[in-house]
């Protein structure tokens, strides 16, 4: 019989700022931490660190969160030599008390007696006519090409969608000297109460977000508020060729470009939750589903601890004090005294400092609205799932036809989800088309269930134990 570990195995997935929190705050109570992340190197998507040999400044990558990148990347490299890092590591399989991750095709079982899951969030898309043409990126697909490739998608680019990361990479764009033809903002531009009086629990983030749509006007992009897509225009061989929209008023605009950059905020990564057989509630201010977590992260499966952009969209900020209060909460879980002490001392001030942030967010997710009208006025034609090549009216057809009132089976019927991305992409519009030809609510008609690989993946057939 094996001994017992002398200290608690805690797992650590992701480095963005909920990971590195996270791991920081193990680290501090003695442990050593086993650390896995995606991606090659720390940061996240928001703090994604540039290559070794590129020289562009915190400054001009991060704009006004280069403090908050520096210290994060400094923070994780004084950690590296007291964690087991992972990284180019794929999480993929999540069984009870164990982690099944890959790396270089080879597979590894990592035992825990507690995981802290910090996936984080990746755009959240709104199928167009037209978007499944070469040339069509998301938000975070044209940040990673500026930050790690120092490249833009093209030239000129539109960017079109709602939220605040839509201004935010618009203006990384025009700072870095790309291009662009124009921002198209699917948000009205009156907001109301309810979203004014949760944007004002962080005055100076709402006026930074303003401040950027200010500058974005002053070097001469234009910026249209309360637009709905109508196309984007392109052939199958030259790929995008323009994008079309109803303005506010009512006209018709087209901006001519060969590229574009979508994406309607942003919608947690929650496959690994799924996988841990966590509960999920329906959260109608955003319109999806997300899973149930306590104040500290908790998840409602035992052992199993949920922060950062997976769990709710908080801002890196946010991540930050998600994270650490998620490791703290499994320290004090698991009886390790001086995690339990730093637990008491400063679960009360996290807590607020979150409750704060969580009223922001419900702001933003009533000011840039997930626009689901839209889906439901998409033609029979156009491309929902760009993996499958399903389109609207196939997911109607399967309503109509096969009464799939539930999205799995119309998944079932479709192929919807089956694809690369697993509904990443698709999911969430999908539900809408389902919901809508049903008439019923989006959240009688359930959500897309994950099942492992989360990602596509190589590897052998031998695994191992860590």
């Amino acid at each position: 019989m094996n001994a017992p570990a002398p200290f608690p195995r805690i797992v650590v997935v992701g480095t963005g700022p909920a990971g590195v929190r996270a791991a920081q705050a193990l680290v501090q109570a003695g442990l050593r931490p086993t650390v896995v992340d995606e991606g090659r190197r720390d940061g996240g998507q928001i703090y994604r660190r540039q290559p070794d040999g590129f020289k562009r400044s915190y400054a001009k990558l991060y704009g006004t969160e280069a403090a908050r990148a520096q210290a994060l990347h400094r923070d994780f490299d004084a950690l590296r030599a007291r964690i087991d890092y992972h990284p180019d590591t794929l999480a993929w399989n999540l069984t009870e008390g164990e982690l099944h991750v890959v790396r270089d095709a080879q597979p590894l079982a990592l035992p825990f007696d507690a995981l802290l899951v910090c996936s984080g969030a990746t755009d959240r898309l709104m199928p167009v006519p037209g978007w499944h043409r070469a040339g069509c990126y998301s938000l975070g697909a044209a940040q990673i090409a500026l930050k790690a490739q120092a490249c833009a998608i093209g030239s000129p680019v539109v960017f079109l969608g709602s939220g605040p990361l839509l201004y935010l990479v618009a203006s990384q764009y025009v700072q870095a000297g790309a291009q662009v033809a124009a921002v198209l903002d699917t948000a009205p531009a009156t907001r109301s109460w309810a979203a004014i009086t949760g944007l004002l629990a962080r005055p100076r983030l709402a006026l930074r977000g303003l401040g950027l749509i200010r500058g974005l006007r002053a070097a001469g992009v234009p910026v249209l508020q309360g637009v709905t897509p109508l196309a984007i225009d392109g052939t199958e061989q030259a790929g995008v060729l323009g994008v079309t929209v109803r303005d506010a008023r009512g006209g018709t605009q087209r901006f001519p470009c060969n590229a574009v950059g979508l994406g309607w905020h942003l919608r947690a990564e929650t496959q690994l939750a799924d996988l841990a057989r966590c509960e999920f509630a329906f959260e109608p201010v955003s319109r999806q589903w997300l899973p149930r977590i306590d104040v500290d992260g908790r998840s409602s499966t035992r052992g199993v601890y949920l922060a950062g952009d997976g769990a709710r969209i908080l801002g890196a900020d946010g991540a930050e004090a998600a994270g650490r209060l998620a490791a703290l909460a499994a320290l004090a879980d698991l009886g390790h005294a001086r995690g339990r002490d730093l637990y008491r001392s400063e679960a009360a001030a996290l807590r607020r400092t979150l409750a704060r942030m969580d009223r922001f967010r419900q702001g933003l997710a009533r000011a840039f609205p997930w626009p689901h009208a839209q889906a439901a006025a998409l033609p029979d034609s156009a491309v929902v799932c760009r993996c499958e090549a399903v389109t609207a009216g196939e997911l109607r057809r399967c309503v109509t036809e096969f009464d799939s009132q539930e999205l799995n089976r119309a998944k079932a019927f479709s192929r919807v989800g089956m694809g690369r991305c697993q509904g990443r992409f698709c999911g969430h519009a999908a539900a809408e088309i389902v919901a809508h030809t049903c008439g019923i609510p989006v959240e009688q008609v359930g959500r897309l269930r994950s099942q492992a690989p989360v990602k596509p993946l190589m590897m052998n057939t031998r695994e191992v134990k860590a």
